[in-house]
C-alpha cells in the first residue's frame, strides 16, 4: 500500500509578509501618489522616494532577523494601536491632514509587526522608523522662520567668495547680481530641505558604517549641518558662474536641476571626508 503524503503547508511567515505587505501597500500607495503627484505635491521636495527606497532596503536587511523572533504572546495592545492608527489614517485622509495621515502609517506599521512578533521587534527596526521620520514634510511655519536667514547667509557667503575670485558680484538681501543678471536665492537653494535629507543620509552613513563609538556618530551627525550649508553655497556659486558665462537661460534651465544633483554629490563627499578626519583625530577608543 502506498503511503499518503500530505502536501507541505504554506510557510506562515511568508503568508503573513504577503498579507501585511499588500495591506500596507493599499494604505501607503494612495498617500504616496497624492504626496508626489497629486493635491499635496507642493509639500514634496522630491527626495521622498529616495528615502523610502533606502528605508525599504534597511527593513529588508532585518527581515530574516525579524522572522527568526519567536511569535508574540497573547497581547491586545498591538491590536488597539493598529485600530488607533487606522482611525487616524482615515481621519487624516478624509480631512486632508497630510502629516497626520503619514504619521498614522507609522502606528500601522509598528502595530502590524508587533501583532506578529511582539514589541521586541522595535529593537531591530528602531533606526528604520527614525529614518522614515525624514519623509514627513516640514511644518510651513518652521520653513518660513529658518529659510529666511539661511537664504541671506547663502547669498552673503556665495557673493563674497565669488567677489574674491574676481567676478563682478554683489547682493541685496537674497538677490545676487552678477554682470547684467540677477539671481534670486529661492527656498530650494537655501538649504533647509537639503539639510533635512542630508541629515538623513548622514545618519544612514553612520548606521551602515556600524560605528560603536557614540562620540563619532554624534559628531558626524552634527557636522552634517555645516557641511550641507557649504554644499548649498557651492551650488549657488556654480549657478552664478554658469549664468555669468552662458546666460540666464542656461543657468536656470537644465543646469539648475543638475546643480541639485551636484549638491548632494558634494555633500556626501564632504560627509565622507569629515568621517575620515574624525577617524584620524579621535582617540583609538572612539574610532570604532
Amino acid at each position: 500500500m502506498n503511503s499518503l503524503t500530505l502536501a507541505p503547508t504554506a510557510d506562515p511567515d511568508r503568508r503573513f509578509w504577503f498579507i501585511a505587505g499588500m495591506g500596507l501597500a493599499a494604505l501607503v500607495l494612495p498617500t504616496l501618489w497624492d504626496f508626489l503627484f497629486g493635491e499635496w505635491s507642493s509639500y514634496s521636495q522630491g527626495h521622498e522616494v529616495l528615502l523610502l527606497g533606502a528605508a525599504a532596503w534597511l527593513f529588508y536587511r532585518q527581515a530574516n532577523t525579524i522572522a527568526a523572533l519567536p511569535d508574540r504572546p497573547a497581547d491586545w495592545s498591538p491590536i488597539l494601536i493598529l485600530a488607533l492608527g487606522l482611525t487616524l489614517y482615515a481621519f487624516g485622509r478624509t480631512q486632508q491632514f497630510l502629516r497626520l495621515e503619514i504619521l498614522s502609517l507609522y502606528f500601522v506599521l509598528v502595530s502590524v509587526l508587533a501583532c506578529f512578533k511582539g514589541w521586541a521587534v522595535l529593537r531591530h527596526i528602531w533606526f528604520v522608523l527614525l529614518f522614515l521620520l525624514f519623509v514627513v514634510p516640514l511644518p510651513f511655519s518652521a520653513i518660513v522662520v529658518v529659510t529666511g536667514p539661511l537664504k541671506e547667509a547663502v547669498s552673503v557667503v556665495a557673493s563674497t567668495v565669488l567677489g574674491w575670485a574676481g567676478y563682478p558680484v554683489g547682493h541685496v538681501g537674497v538677490v545676487i547680481t552678477v554682470g547684467q543678471y540677477q539671481l534670486l536665492v529661492a527656498e530650494a537653494c537655501a538649504g533647509l530641505h537639503s539639510m533635512f535629507i542630508l541629515e538623513a543620509m548622514g545618519l544612514l552613513y553612520s548606521n551602515l558604517m556600524n560605528y560603536k563609538s557614540w562620540l563619532r556618530n554624534v559628531l558626524l551627525a552634527v557636522l552634517v549641518v555645516p557641511l550641507s550649508f557649504v554644499a548649498n553655497v557651492l551650488r549657488v556659486m556654480i549657478l552664478v558662474v554658469v549664468t555669468y558665462h552662458f546666460g540666464d537661460r542656461v543657468g536656470q534651465g537644465f543646469l539648475h536641476n543638475f546643480a541639485g544633483l551636484v549638491l548632494f554629490g558634494l555633500a556626501l563627499a564632504l560627509i565622507g571626508g569629515a568621517d575620515r578626519v574624525l577617524g584620524a583625530v579621535l582617540p583609538e577608543r572612539f574610532r570604532r
